[in-house]
């Protein structure tokens, strides 16, 4: 039971990240100008796309678990590509900020 319950706190903790990120990407999308509704949409799909793979991640460590598989249950890739798609929304913002300046 220790492992199950271990997997689903993962599985909140990813899913408190999405609802963090989804509430900035509404304020912006809600009270930004055109820069900060676009980044908005950008952060939304971002924040959907982290829910669906905690989602995706929790069904596959619950099913090794319930067969008593053996091996590492950690993701390596995830968090990485998430950090990556992050960096590159927040670049884009400051470079849509930045040209509607001009």
């Amino acid at each position: 039971p220790k492992v199950f319950f271990a997997n689903e706190r993962t599985f909140l903790s990813w899913l408190n990240f999405a609802i963090v990120l989804g509430s900035l990407a509404l304020g912006l999308l809600n009270f930004g100008d055109r820069t900060g509704r676009i980044a908005g949409a950008v952060f939304t799909v971002i924040s959907m796309m982290v829910m669906v793979y905690a989602l995706m991640l929790f069904q596959w460590r619950a099913e090794r678990i319930r067969r008593r598989e053996a091996g590492p249950y950690d993701d390596r890739v995830g968090p990485t590509v998430l950090v990556v798609v992050l960096i590159a929304a927040v670049v884009l913002n400051f470079y849509l900020k930045i040209n509607s300046s001009f």
